[in-house]
């Protein structure tokens, strides 16, 4: 009798402690994970710029003036200029908001673009001789304007202090694999928590263009770490995979808590993928052309790099056929939505070209491609077909916002519940602790039952 007192005491007790330790569902838990994904592309980047300038614009429509894009996204991943543009709306600010707000984007590039690929006359011979000749004795720009211009804008920000989880590919050319650098990395491991600069100047570093970058960093036991880092577009130059996989591991390993889902589960994703813009329907090279083509020709042609041309945007498309993929089969393709505009042709569909005239044309191309009906990549050509019924890039934008402005609100109202909430939820509160002292002052009486 004892003995079964003793047992029916302690079944009470973890009946009790239950009810205190439970932990208690969020009332306003979000409903969609939420990735932005920016591709590489050099002076280009003024395209993504221009959309994503309109995007922050239809948020703060919705919810206020200080709307800033690393307030709605759960991942911004970046490559390359997309790097650079995921640094600028997530680095932190004095106030701890970010650095830039999207508007200031193309302000950035028009500025500092002509200085970072200082131009020169492409006209006479002599000076296409000399780049002919930079291309193959070193990269074409020596990157000291960039160096110095990150470092000073970014200081001893380091990836882990990001105001969202950002995702930054790179290339180590030395052990000859991608090093992916992101938010989560930096605060769990002190090797991977990089400066911010650093891992732009990593992540830029296209080849032929900008010198490799290298840096050390030390670990929790001061013991040196070193990075021989390239262009994160070697390996990702389009990274939406990439920041789709991240939250997929993060799910796995129990850390994603903003959304109750399953890894790759793209019903409940919300994933916006920008192009810097392609010169596809150009077809600007043939392999009638290629085939006769040496060393030289790869690096160098008609102004062009076909090389990186070939691996870049090799690269960006592969990574949409498969993410497109994946959303057609499990029938949540609006939930993932890629512009890019393939029209490109002559200077805007280089990288490097920072004239005035060229930059300023960029920014009419992605006001442009606003106007453009929504795409979706053609499994089988590769090129984009118009979706009938979806309408134009700026329509789908304001959808977007509209869909980040409800998830955001969602998770607000978890942080900041309504009066009613905290009437209910206190009232649950004090029903379960109720139950709690029962329980236990049930157990203190079966244990004193045991020992009589």
């Amino acid at each position: 009798m004892q003995q079964t007192n003793f047992f029916v005491a302690a079944a009470f007790l973890a009946v009790a402690l239950q009810f205190f330790l439970q932990p208690q569902l969020a009332s306003g838990q979000g409903k969609m994970a939420t990735v932005l994904s920016i591709d590489g592309g050099g002076v280009r980047g003024i395209i993504p710029g221009t959309l994503l300038g309109f995007l922050e614009s239809k948020l703060q429509e919705l919810d206020g003036a200080n709307a800033r894009l690393a307030d709605y996204f759960d991942v911004i991943a970046g490559t390359s200029t997309g790097g650079l543009v995921t640094t600028m709306i997530t680095a932190p600010n004095k106030d701890n908001r970010p650095m830039y707000a999207a508007k200031d984007i193309n302000k950035f590039y028009l500025e500092n673009c002509p200085k970072i690929f200082p131009q020169s006359s492409r006209d006479n011979f002599i000076t296409k001789v000399k780049s002919l000749y930079g291309k193959v004795t070193g990269p074409k720009y020596d990157g000291k304007y960039l160096s110095s211009l990150t470092k000073e804008l970014l200081g001893n920000i380091t990836i882990n202090q990001t105001l969202t989880d950002v995702i930054i590919p790179t290339f180590d050319i030395k052990r000859l694999q991608p090093v992916i650098f992101s938010t989560n990395d930096g605060k769990e491991n002190v090797s991977k928590n990089a400066l911010l600069s650093d891992i732009c100047l990593g992540t830029s570093a296209a080849p032929t263009f900008l010198p490799a970058h290298y840096f050390e960093t030390k670990d929790g036991d001061g013991k040196t770490r070193s990075f021989d880092l390239i262009d994160g577009g070697v390996a990702a130059n389009n990274p939406t995979l990439m920041a789709i996989s991240h939250i997929s591991k993060q799910i796995l390993m129990g850390k994603f808590k903003v959304v109750d889902m399953k890894p790759m589960e793209s019903s409940k994703m919300l994933v916006l993928s920008l192009g810097t813009g392609t010169p596809k329907l150009e077809e600007k090279y043939s392999a009638v052309e290629a085939s006769n083509w040496g060393l030289l020709s790869w690096v160098y042609e008609d102004g062009a790099t076909p090389i990186v041309d070939v691996y870049s945007d090799a690269s960006s498309d592969m990574v949409d056929i498969h993410v497109s993929t994946l959303f057609q089969s499990l029938r949540s393709e609006k939930n993932y939505l890629r512009i890019q505009d393939d029209t490109l042709t002559g200077d805007a569909s280089s990288a490097d070209i920072a004239t005035t005239e060229n930059l300023q044309k960029l920014v009419q191309i992605g006001n442009e491609l606003l106007k453009k009906p929504v795409s979706r990549v053609n499994l089988e050509t590769g090129r984009f077909d118009e979706v009938q019924g979806e309408g134009t890039n700026e329509a789908a934008l304001i959808r977007f916002a509209e869909l980040l402005s409800e998830e955001n609100k969602l998770r607000q109202a978890e942080l900041r519940p309504s009066p009613a909430q905290v009437v209910s939820t206190t009232g649950g509160e004090h029903l379960r602790r109720s139950h709690a002292i029962t329980g236990i002052f049930l157990a203190f009486i079966f244990v004193e039952l045991s020992l009589i």
